[in-house]
């Protein structure tokens, strides 16, 4: 270990390199589910397939947003059929989105066409709505003060709390989360703590499936 960092973290040195070194870690390494998860068993072989999103391309992120697995081709196809469309970026997730009070390490490599087509689709008059908490502090850590993006990439640390001003995200698209989480004060900043509490209470009194692998939920905030 070269040095060691905050809270169990540290820097290493290996002695492998490039496409070596990814083959080794594959080879040694095991899906790093959710310790909610990874607590009652071990990942297997359905969790490479059901812990990713269909449109996942490039390796390095330690977690999936989870907002997108409920997206299917079908799924897709619907969206296809009323005339939603969609723009990609890459999410590099830190280890930091499985601890509570913590914050994303976010890395974005394809920002500039995605960045082009969301301009559009806002001065169209059209919605900007991010699929996960992920995706939607990447956007707002690229937003100018009247919501324009331009072409970025780098790490946020981001934290949105109430009082916070959204700049490019009209809805939200995300799972139920846990509480004393980042993830609940960002909700809690775009829906209104009230608000929230009522979403949710209900999803608690329906046994809505709350994590990564649970239920889904669509935020519309009243306009601001």
């Amino acid at each position: 270990m070269l040095e060691e960092g905050f809270e169990g973290t540290g820097r290493l040195r290996f002695n492998l390199t490039g496409d070596d070194f990814d083959a080794a870690l594959a080879k040694a390494g095991a899906m790093p589910l959710p310790p909610y998860i990874e607590g009652r068993r071990p990942a297997d072989a359905q969790d490479h397939v059901d812990y990713q999103s269909i449109w996942a391309r490039e390796a390095g992120a330690v977690a999936a947003p989870t907002a997108s697995l409920h997206f299917d081709d079908a799924l897709m196809a619907a969206l296809d059929r009323h005339g939603i469309t969609r723009s990609f970026v890459t999410l590099h997730v830190g280890a930091g989105t499985f601890l509570p009070v913590k914050v994303d390490d976010v890395r974005d490599h394809k920002m500039h066409a995605a960045a082009a087509e969301i301009n559009a689709t806002r001065a169209a008059g059209g919605r900007i709505v991010p699929v996960g908490t992920t995706a939607m502090r990447l956007l707002e850590t690229a937003a100018a003060s009247d919501g324009t993006l331009a072409e970025w990439r780098g790490a946020t640390d981001i934290f949105i709390t109430p009082g916070y001003r959204f700049k490019a995200c009209d809805a939200l698209m995300t799972n139920f989360h846990l509480p004393k989480s980042t993830l609940m004060m960002l909700v809690s900043a775009f829906l209104g703590a009230e608000r929230i509490r009522e979403v949710y209470d209900h999803a608690i009194a329906d046994d809505y499936r709350f994590f990564s692998y649970g239920d889904a939920s669509l935020l519309m905030p009243d306009k601001r």
